[in-house]
């Protein structure tokens, strides 16, 4: 078996680093640095098709497949980890999620601006007391009449102070537990709803998280997002592809942090030579490479399942990739840490000052051991698959 990407692929891995690394690097450290959002970039990211990556031809997107738009956020990430974060909760938490999930209407409605960059899109499922509990969530709904009244807060989320349109899970049968959770689309204008205040970050600067908050938020009905009370499935089946999608990000991280560290070694002098001659050097380097590889492939393999897995569930039959996806977004967020560390460590006192990139890649690369699901969570998710496939009931 050859494993090697198509032309398509290839073609749109290029495109994107090439925009990338004309568009995004020159101002990576001033989006970190200001912690602002550089939103004359999304308007490109529409333009270059990246925004509804995922979302059929026919609904007004791309149609490409996950792997693409692993590629994309690969490529974005080695030049801005918080860009890389914003587009990847727009493209596959949000519009993703509305192409998959969505009715007719409700995808002529929201898709539009959200693929051509007028709008931008979040999704809200994270409560101040509901992180890996996700099902744990308090928000309510209930139906008034031709409305939904949402009543709860939403925290940690990414695009929240700056999104137009949400994906707002709640219960709208708090008896029923994981039975009685419904998603919603939720417009910035409802009234109702405001952002509380916009959370500062260790890392990912320039992506802005946000506090939400809806006292008796009122929205049409029709903005129900599949069927009441199945919000599960329609959450359970993002999470596996938020996933598959984000583990490409810490790939861009740890493919910067091998660049730099291969560039530094080689100019870098010490003892009358560069460091790159040292043999301990060499070895973290050989290991960084080796490391990010191993990821790469299983995050390519694994977006490949997940987009499959997408195709055959939209076609009424239901197959799930959790396991493979927890794997993916495991291993490479823990390595991409493993490798900024090393980064840091090759540069020396230079890699713990805020001047090298490096010290940010290492504060950028943390959050992915903590986003979508912690690593905790993965490895819960990951055994417990392994489990019930020889029949133990694991709960």
């Amino acid at each position: 078996m050859i494993f090697e990407l198509d032309e398509e692929h290839r073609l749109l891995r290029d495109t994107v680093r090439s925009w990338a690394a004309a568009e995004v690097g020159p101002i990576a450290a001033d989006i970190d640095r200001d912690d602002e959002f550089p939103m004359h970039l999304w308007r490109q990211l529409g333009s270059l098709g990246l925004l509804g990556i995922t979302v059929p031809v026919d609904d007004g997107g791309s149609g490409a497949d996950l792997l693409a738009g692993v590629l994309a956020i690969e490529a974005i990430a080695r030049h801005s980890a918080s860009v890389a974060l914003s587009y990847g909760a727009h493209a596959n938490l949000c519009v993703n999620n509305i192409a998959v999930n969505g009715t007719p209407a409700q995808r002529e409605r929201f898709l539009p601006p959200l693929i051509s960059g007028a709008a931008i899109g979040a999704l809200a499922l994270t409560e101040p007391d509901a992180g890996s509990d996700a099902v744990g969530i308090r928000m309510t709904a209930r139906r008034d009449g031709d409305d939904y009244v949402l009543n709860g807060s939403k925290m940690f989320i990414t695009n929240g102070p700056i999104a137009s349109t949400f994906i707002v899970y709640a219960k709208t049968n708090p008896a029923a537990g994981s039975r009685g959770i419904s998603a919603f689309l939720v417009e910035r204008d409802a009234p109702g709803f405001r952002v509380v205040r916009k959370l500062r970050k260790l890392g990912h600067r320039g992506s802005p998280t946000g506090e939400l908050l809806f006292e008796d938020c009122r929205i049409p009905a029709a903005n129900l997002l599949g069927r009441e009370d199945e919000g599960v499935a329609v959450m359970m089946s993002g999470l596996d592809s938020e996933r598959a999608f984000l583990a490409g990000e810490p790939l861009g991280i740890a493919q910067a942090c091998l660049e730099e560290s291969v560039a530094y070694a080689a100019r870098r002098k010490q003892f009358g030579q560069a460091i790159g001659q040292f043999q301990l050097v060499q070895a973290m380097l050989a290991d960084m490479y080796t490391q990010i590889e191993a990821a790469r492939w299983l995050v390519y393999r694994t977006a490949d399942l997940a987009w499959h897995a997408q195709q055959e569930t939209a076609a009424g039959r239901p197959l799930r990739v959790s396991k493979e996806a927890a794997a993916a977004i495991l291993f490479s967020a823990e390595m991409s840490t493993r490798v900024a560390l090393q980064a840091v460590q090759i540069f020396g006192g230079a890699g713990y000052m805020e001047e090298t990139p490096v010290s940010r890649y290492l504060r950028d690369a943390k959050l992915l051991e903590i986003g979508a699901g912690t690593s905790e969570i993965r490895r819960l998710l990951i055994a417990r698959n392994l489990l019930r496939e020889v029949g133990l009931d694991v709960g």
